[in-house]
C-alpha cells in the first residue's frame, strides 16, 4: 500500500508527469515486498514552495507512505532515486528536494483493512 505524493514548484507537461509516475513505479520496488501493483501517486506542479527562505530555484517535497516499515538503507536508496528523477524531469536540484517517509500498520482498501 505505498503512496507517493510529489509537489514541485516547476511546471510539468503531461509527458513529464507520465515519466515521473513511471519511474516512481520502479523506484518503489527498492523497498522489499513493494511494487507498483498497489502504488498510488499524486504529482502536483506549480506549487509555491520556498526553501531556505526563497523560491529562486525549482524545489520539491515528496512524501512516501508505506504499509509496515522500512530500514534506513532502503529509504536512502529511494531518496536517491526520487532526487534523481526530479532532477532529470522537473529540474529540481537534489539539494532543494526533501523526501519524507511515513509508516503505518493500518491501511484500508476496498472496504477492508490490511
Amino acid at each position: 500500500m505505498p503512496y507517493i505524493n510529489v509537489k514541485v514548484s516547476s511546471s510539468l507537461n503531461d509527458e513529464k508527469i507520465e515519466q515521473i509516475k513511471t519511474r516512481l513505479g520502479k523506484a518503489i520496488s527498492l523497498f522489499p515486498g513493494k511494487s507498483e501493483a498497489y502504488l498510488m501517486v499524486n504529482i502536483e506542479d506549480n506549487c509555491n514552495l520556498f526553501f531556505k527562505g526563497n523560491n529562486s530555484a525549482p524545489t520539491s517535497f515528496t512524501e512516501v507512505a508505506i504499509l509496515g516499515s522500512a530500514n534506513k538503507t532502503d529509504c536512502e536508496r529511494v531518496t536517491e532515486e526520487i532526487c534523481e528523477i526530479l532532477s532529470e524531469l522537473a529540474d529540481v536540484p537534489p539539494d532543494r528536494s526533501y523526501v519524507k517517509f511515513e509508516y503505518s500498520d493500518k491501511w484500508g482498501y476496498n472496504g477492508f483493512m490490511f
